[in-house]
């Protein structure tokens, strides 16, 4: 582990530790067993991953755009303390119902959270912990509600990069006509196929979580096929630029502690900006420490699943 200093924050850069996420050795932990239930949430149906009993401490694990609670498990498997882990499916992904529109709009996620935190925190403050858009919510909710939010770890979440006034007509054009002919979900002749593509996607995903992956990532269809697990319409552009001012107020008015946690190998210039963008992100945050993790990519809980494990339980 190397530590240094970077912006006035603790920088911890991890190199390597034990055997990586693709070692047999890693592979072979046991897969803790998870289990299912569901809540009202803004009159949708909305699908609960738990982990663990209730009486221990409470982490609330938020996947990422286009993914599934499930995601989370190799994670959950590497806890070495007893959690009692919730991670739900955001509307129109998983097991959860799809919105009722035909689009969807980012601010119904943080409304979505503060439903269920009501549920199954209504005590206390929440630990969150978010992948990628699960951490973009989580830090613009940790904003809204800083009451409710006791620390957070923000997993590759890093926003998109700040878009100028002049092309919010192109942009209204674009969502008009992707309205009138949504797209599709794509099909997968076997569960095979859905898996490969997530190897594709991530080589360091071994064969075993790959297929892991694909039994909650697709769902069959009538006619024997499989398709991902996600309403097409998420696919849909949205309407509404990003504008990183008001993201930056949100993320200003955070007062629990974060972690920023970023893999080496992230790919994230091609949306949220250069590593100098990023870091003036980071700034903003008023207490923040910061961790790059070695040999993983976006997807860095699955390939580095013990380390962020142990990130999390050192953290929180």
């Amino acid at each position: 582990i190397r530590r240094y200093w970077s912006r006035g924050m603790a920088v911890e850069l991890i190199v390597s530790r034990g055997p990586s996420s693709r070692s047999p050795v890693a592979a072979a932990i046991a897969m803790k067993p998870s289990r299912s239930r569901f809540l009202d949430v803004r009159k949708l149906r909305c699908h609960l991953r738990e982990w663990g009993e209730p009486g221990a401490p409470r982490l609330v694990l938020l996947h990422g755009w286009m993914d599934v609670s499930a995601s989370f498990q190799f994670v959950v498997d590497a806890f070495e303390r007893d959690w009692h882990v919730v991670a739900p499916d955001w509307r129109g992904f998983g097991l959860s119902d799809p919105g009722p529109g035909d689009c969807y709009w980012f601010p119904d996620y943080l409304a979505d959270l503060d439903a269920i935190l009501d549920a199954v925190s209504p005590e206390a403050p929440a630990d969150l912990v978010g992948h990628s858009m699960g951490g973009n919510v989580a830090l613009l909710y940790a904003g809204a509600r800083p009451s409710r939010v006791r620390s957070l770890v923000n997993l590759e979440g890093f926003g998109l990069r700040d878009s100028a006034a002049g092309l919010a007509p192109a942009r209204y054009a674009r969502w008009l006509e992707e309205l009138k002919s949504p797209p599709s979900a794509r099909r997968y002749a076997t569960g095979a196929e859905v898996a490969e593509r997530l190897r594709q996607d991530n080589p360091r995903l071994d064969a075993g979580r790959a297929g892991f992956l694909a039994g909650h990532w697709s769902r069959p269809t009538e006619d024997g096929a499989f398709e991902i697990a996600g309403d097409p319409a998420h696919k849909i552009v949205n309407p509404v630029l990003y504008r990183w001012a008001e993201v930056a107020a949100c993320w200003a008015a955070i007062t629990c502690p974060v972690l920023w946690v970023e893999a080496t190998d992230t790919d994230a210039h091609r949306w949220a900006g250069t590593a100098e963008d990023i870091a003036a992100r980071v700034a903003v945050l008023k207490t923040v420490e910061v961790v790059r993790l070695a040999e993983a990519g976006h997807m860095l809980h699955h390939d580095q699943p013990r380390e962020v494990a142990r990130l999390i339980e050192h953290f929180v």
